[in-house]
């Protein structure tokens, strides 16, 4: 699971204390609410399906392809599922590929995602081996499924335009450039995009 409300909150007070901004933006909007979904292969097909889409319509074909397949948590219902039905569930050519490319990894056990590496890039790499799944959606599995304290999605657009609000620069800065700024804010870097995405004020997964 995720980091939880206290978790949160107390990373949230040592990121204020820290840098001088957080503290600033923390008195005007508050704590974030907590991000949290469930660890496993359901929360990554969720992924997959939402690429590209609003989080309204990757609901509804999370929905959509439930009940087609009886129960979309279960891998092996997909992969018995033929093409025809996974188009009549709404997938693409290429989302259903990527979603066959999961569930073939989860069923054959070449991806555990009850054990993933401790270390958070060796966790990313065993993530990203699946088609479809990027960088940035594994770092944003490891922190709201697996609570991870010090992930840090520096890819994302709008954890880059806050950072470069909360910091005060007047362009939004190149990734490399939040990698950078963020090195102060270890090992409370996972608090700080939860952060940067309640002050942006956007849904992720």
């Amino acid at each position: 699971m995720g980091i939880d409300a206290d978790t949160l909150r107390r990373a949230m007070d040592q990121l204020a204390e820290i840098e001088p901004a957080f503290a600033t933006r923390l008195t005007e909007i508050g704590y974030p609410p907590p991000r949290i979904r469930d660890r496993g292969y359901a929360t990554l097909l969720r992924t997959i399906i939402g690429q590209q889409v609003s989080v309204a319509s990757a609901d509804a074909a999370w929905r959509k392809l439930d009940e087609t397949l009886g129960d979309a948590n279960d891998p092996e219902k997909l992969l018995a599922a033929d093409a025809d039905m996974l188009r009549g569930a709404g997938l693409s050519r290429q989302k259903s590929g990527y979603a066959r490319s999961l569930a073939e990894l989860v069923v054959s056990g070449t991806l555990d995602l009850a054990a993933l590496p401790e270390d958070d890039e060796e966790a990313v790499a065993q993530l990203v081996a699946v088609k479809g799944i990027g960088r940035w959606s594994a770092e944003v599995y490891l922190l709201f499924a697996e609570g991870r304290p010090d992930i840090w999605p520096a890819g994302d657009l709008a954890v880059q335009i806050e950072v470069g609000n909360l910091l005060g620069w007047t362009d939004r800065p190149a990734e490399q450039a939040v990698r950078d700024a963020a090195e102060p804010w270890r090992p409370h870097r996972g608090a700080a995009a939860i952060f940067a995405w309640h002050s942006y004020n956007t849904e992720v997964i």
